[in-house]
């Protein structure tokens, strides 16, 4: 590399060509490697190569488009410059690349190419001299001069930083140590300028274009921090702004680059985060944490993580309504309309509504009542929640507990955690921008618990009217006011509420809906937003009752009418297909004038589908067969009844209430009991209690063995079953159930195929009350059974039960067994003597 004219490169360079940027003698860049050629470059040259002469290469800005790396290469740019590679970084992500830290020394002119593949190889003669420059060196004439102004006007735009910084004081020395010749590179690379008039610069190989080239843009940024410093406000303490330093490096060692930023401490944006604080209105402890932060935040550099931190909690606590609130609508009678116009029936919900109403027109400063709708899925829980939100007038925010398992949801995290976030009340409550909305908090029986803790637990304070005034998130750690907040919890169950968390709330319980509302909530509400969702109109499709009610009887066994929406939706799917094809494929039925109203729907011949020629299509029980198919529900209870040891029971689910088969039979054996069906523990008890009482009453009633002995269980083995094996079945409730099913097995009489059953029993034959008779006596109802036991002490529940239900049902109140037998056999339990029940027919 040496020789008598001086420090001469290698004659041959293999060549990076970059379309990141131009290297410019004296400077020191980053650049990213991925195309094929370069790679191979990197791999040959400068991992296995030992000698600094390996380490050389030529850099070509590469102008063509970075795709085509395989591409035979164009005309070359003909100067580049000669890099010495100071550092190789390699990643694998987001793709194998290589990362190379190159430092310019001259520039070159390309030759001739050797070769292209697997990486570019020319021939380079050297442009510019790499000797060291000695400070007696003095350039002559017009030259001198020039490069006299362009070193002034560099010491000009290093006069205009903040030099209390070491980086630029000692950039600020650089420039009296530098050689001048090379000061026109040294700046080009340093100031903020384009690729293209890098490339300028780089073309320019006389000195004495280089700096005229050079002067304007050094010129041009000068000026533009003249203005930047005119419109800033100047600071006491600080009227010189350091815009950007980044480090690089000047051949032979070091360099320096300026670049403006955009976003230095801003005087103005402080003063409005501190304006905001005040108007924020908040209670004093607030108030004080806030302004202890603003100060901390003041003396804060940006560059710290903590800045961010501390400006994000400024920003929530100015951004939470605490003193902002809407206003009550507190018009009764409106209020009465807006919920019977949204729901029908539910009429404890609408009854406690517009007690608070009515409450809030006496007294204003009321506390929110906790609210607890407890309800099988599908009756409109959380629907309610919404329609009350708009009847109040109030903003609405659900909050979804369902499988929430840390307490931080609900109480938030300490900022002392990265990550750190308020809870899903206070983000509820910056979400609406009032602190007075209606908080859904949907199915709060089923949050879960976990090592982070027990949200049920965290909920108290949430839903505790003496506490919630001072609620306090640990994000924020200052008292926060929810008195004012109306909260709704859903739930299926009790079962799984904590007792404590119980306590807090006023629950009211949503049964399931009646046959007759259900077909009104299909024609009030259903079938028009079905109709909406699919595009349809009621001139092109009409669902007459009829069909409906076989829809929810045959279709549907539910106590909501989520199922039924889903029929509704199914039926709307299959009209609008025919509506959307326009074809008659199906015919109408024989009529002599066509305009004599809408045709019902008859099955086509050849088609598998029915659909009427004209519209409205009107859906009658054969179309609705051949859309939905066959009958899921069939009434078989009749059936299931034709041999002794059969009985129907009653019981609650959270999706509510169901009827149950209880079925026995008896071989010969040792006396023991089988039981299958997925029974608990409180069940299998229950049925060891039913095969002692009725041991105990044999002679009364006239029991006996398979072989006529006076012990029912002497040589014989009971099997109880319960069907639906699957399902998990307990509860004390089946008790009666089970009396009466084993009676008939041992008597050999038929239990009546009309008759369904509740209630606990005990070892003296006493039957004790249950609960959820309403939900119950719906499924006995749904179910087409005329008569219904239940025990005593649940007769008060009976005024619950729709007037039109209570019509068609004889229901028999029983205190004692003898009674419930007497009842569930025709014509009485043969062989008895006891006191007639009491008999409350038609309520």
């Amino acid at each position: 590399m040496a020789s008598n004219g001086g420090i001469q490169i290698p004659s041959r360079l293999p060549l990076l060509l970059t379309h990141e940027g131009v290297l410019l003698p004296g400077s020191t860049v980053r650049m990213s490697v991925d195309s094929a050629r370069n790679m191979q470059l990197v791999k040959s040259r400068l991992l296995k190569g030992t000698s600094l002469k390996s380490t050389i290469i030529g850099v070509l800005p590469n102008t063509r488009d970075p795709q085509h790396h395989t591409d035979p290469l164009p005309s070359l740019h003909s100067i580049g410059t000669a890099g010495l590679a100071v550092q190789v970084v390699g990643s694998n992500w987001p793709k194998p690349h290589y990362t190379l830290l190159i430092t310019g020394l001259c520039r070159f002119r390309v030759a001739q190419l050797l070769r292209d593949q697997p990486f570019a190889v020319a021939v380079v003669e050297q442009l510019d001299r790499l000797e060291q420059y000695t400070e007696g060196e003095q350039l002559d004439g017009e030259l001198r001069e020039l490069a006299q102004s362009f070193y002034q006007a560099a010491v000009q735009l290093v006069g205009m930083l903040d030099m209390s910084v070491p980086v630029v004081a000692k950039l600020r020395r650089l420039l009296d140590s530098l050689p001048r010749e090379t000061l026109p590179d040294v700046l080009a690379a340093m100031i903020r300028t384009s690729n293209t008039e890098k490339l300028q610069v780089l073309n320019a190989v006389d000195l004495e274009e280089r700096f005229k080239k050079t002067l304007p843009m050094l010129t041009r940024q000068i000026e533009g921090l003249k203005l930047l410093q005119k419109t800033r406000k100047p600071r006491p303490d600080d009227d010189k702004r350091v815009l950007a330093i980044r480090k690089g490096g000047v051949f032979p060692g070091r360099q320096f680059s300026l670049e403006e930023d955009g976003e230095d401490e801003d005087g103005d944006d402080m003063a409005v985060l501190e304006r905001k604080v005040k108007e924020a209105a908040m209670p004093e402890p607030a108030l004080h944490v806030c302004q202890k932060e603003l100060k901390r935040l003041k003396k804060m550099p940006q560059s710290m993580p903590e800045y961010a931190l501390t400006r994000n909690y400024l920003e929530l606590m100015v951004e939470l309504p605490w003193t902002k609130s809407t206003t009550d609508c507190l018009d009764i009678r409106a209020a009465r309309v807006l919920l019977d116009n949204d729901h029908y029936a539910l009429e404890k919900l609408k009854r406690r509504v517009l007690e608070y109403l009515a409450v809030r027109q006496l007294k204003s400063a009321l506390k929110g009542p906790i609210l607890c709708f407890v309800g099988p899925p599908g009756v409109g829980k959380t629907s309610v929640g919404r329609s009350i939100a708009r009847t109040l007038g109030r903003e609405f925010h659900r909050i979804a507990l369902g499988g929430v398992c840390d307490q931080s949801d609900i109480r938030g995290h300490r900022r002392t955690y990265v990550g750190s976030m308020p809870g899903r009340i206070i983000n509820g409550l910056k979400t609406v921008g009032v602190n007075n909305p209606v908080f859904l908090l949907d199915e709060v029986d089923k949050l879960g618990k976990s090592l982070q803790g027990d949200p049920a637990a965290a909920l108290l304070e949430v839903l505790d009217p003496e506490q919630n005034h001072s609620f306090t998130d640990h994000y924020l750690n200052v008292p926060f006011d929810l008195s004012q907040v109306l909260f709704i919890a859903t739930a299926n169950t009790t079962a799984t509420i904590p007792p404590a968390l119980l306590d807090r709330m006023e629950v009211i319980q949503v049964p399931g809906y009646t046959q007759e509302e259900k077909v009104e909530i299909a024609h009030r509400h259903l079938i028009p937003h079905q109709l909406e969702q699919h595009g349809l109109t009621p001139q092109q499709l009409q669902i007459p009752q009829d069909t409906t009610q076989e829809i929810i009887i045959k279709y549907t066994r539910e106590a909501g009418v989520r199922s039924l929406e889903r029929k509704i939706g199914a039926i709307c799917r299959a009209v609008a297909v025919k509506v959307a094809e326009g074809r008659k494929m199906w015919k109408a039925e024989s009529s002599g004038e066509s305009g004599a109203g809408p045709e019902r729907v008859e099955k086509s011949e050849d088609s598998n589908i029915a659909a009427p020629p004209e519209m409205p299509i009107v859906i009658d029980h054969v179309a609705l067969k051949d859309i939905l198919g066959p009958h899921i529900f069939d009434m078989e209870v009749s059936g299931r009844l034709t041999l002794p040891g059969v009985a129907i029971g009653l019981a609650w689910t959270p999706l509510g209430g169901e009827i149950m088969f209880v079925e026995a039979s008896r071989m010969e054996g040792e006396g023991q009991l089988t039981l299958t069906g997925q029974l608990g523990d409180v069940m299998k008890e229950s049925a060891h209690l039913a095969i002692s009482w009725l041991r105990s009453n044999a002679k009364t009633y006239h029991l006996t063995n398979i072989a006529g002995g006076a012990d029912p269980l002497e040589g014989n083995d009971i099997h109880l079953h319960f069907p639906a094996g699957a399902v998990t079945k307990d509860g004390p409730s089946a008790g009666v159930t089970i009396v009466t099913c084993l009676a008939s097995l041992f008597s050999g009489h038929l239990v009546r195929s009309d008759v369904a059953m509740t209630g606990e029993i005990t070892l003296r034959g006493l039957v004790l009350p249950v609960g959820g008779i309403k939900d119950k006596v719906l499924a006995a109802h749904r179910a087409g059974l005329k008569r219904v036991i239940l025990p005593k002490r649940n007769e008060k529940d009976l005024e619950e039960i729709p007037a039109h239900i209570s019509a068609q049902l004889d229901f028999i109140t029983a205190s004692t067994l003898d009674e419930v037998l007497n009842a569930a056999f025709e014509g009485g339990f043969p062989a008895a003597t006891i006191t007639h029940p009491q008999i409350t027919s038609k309520l």
